[in-house]
């Protein structure tokens, strides 16, 4: 099997060039889309960038509703503006990089270059606005974790070291769109196939801003329209009925967000 976001094409020309995070070497060859299709029923144009409105508030239930969606794995404590969230960063998936004497160890798929680290134990803990609220301007997103999705895995933005593009890591992603940095760690560039198998319009996790992303897919099985530059855009969500500002994953860059829409925690 090669991987989901790369055909045999694309393994093929990135396979001289694979390296880790912490350095890349720059490529014009991109992700293509997953080849786990969708039904739509509405024609998607080319979405525009409009320019930023003030994102209404989320309610209570529906933060509530959100921090339920992670799993045991998460420690979510919510208290007053703040989240806090603390995790160890451990997928809950097979990968190649537990290494072969673990029982989640699975072999690399076809075509897979696997990068010289392993999936080792963090201890990371997050610090986020409990009711997010845009910024008077976006900010850039920085190397390192960006988000952490519902599993625990932290979330990067779309670049390697040195702000290089991501393409010639794609092919040391297991199938699962993971792989460790030089630090051990293990973390998510694109959408994480793992969390999205349920639904691909589902909750991935949440930004150090405090906005959710979903899936590439709307709750009504609609193609996403009218991102901003950042990746999101304001609907109703199952957790957000009344709508909220919230990023999608896309399979080309950014991927999952170009840069924050609100005011970014911490995490250490």
């Amino acid at each position: 099997m090669t991987h989901p976001l790369l055909g045999a094409a694309g393994v093929a020309a990135l396979a001289a060039t694979v390296m880790a995070c912490n350095g890349a070497t720059a490529s014009s060859i991109g992700p293509t889309a997953p080849t786990t299709t969708v039904a739509t029923t509405t024609t998607t144009t080319t979405p525009t960038t409009p320019a930023p409105t003030a994102p209404t508030p989320p309610t209570t239930s529906g933060v509530q509703a959100m921090y339920a969606q992670f799993t045991n794995t998460v420690t979510v404590t919510i208290s007053g503006a703040t989240v806090t969230l603390r995790t160890t960063d451990l997928p809950d998936h097979k990968s190649p990089y537990w290494g072969s004497t673990s029982a989640s160890y699975e072999a690399p798929h076809a075509g897979m270059q696997v990068n010289p680290h392993l999936i080792a134990t963090q201890n990371l803990t997050f610090t986020l606005p409990s009711s997010p609220s845009a910024a008077s301007a976006t900010s850039d997103t920085p190397l390192g974790p960006i988000g952490i999705s519902v599993n625990g895995v932290v979330l990067f933005n779309q670049y390697a070291a040195m702000r290089q593009p991501l393409t010639s890591e794609i092919v040391s992603f297991d199938k699962y769109n993971g792989h460790p940095s030089p630090n051990n760690q293990y973390h998510y560039h694109f959408e994480p196939v793992s969390i999205t198998a349920s639904s691909r319009s589902r909750l991935i996790g949440v930004l150090l801003d405090g906005f959710p992303v979903y899936g590439p897919i709307d709750s009504d099985g609609s193609m996403p329209t009218g991102l901003d530059s950042c990746n999101g855009h304001t609907s109703a969500t199952p957790e957000f009925a009344s709508g909220i500002y919230h990023y999608h994953t896309t399979t080309s860059v950014p991927y999952i967000s170009g840069c924050f829409r609100g005011t970014a925690g911490t995490v250490r």
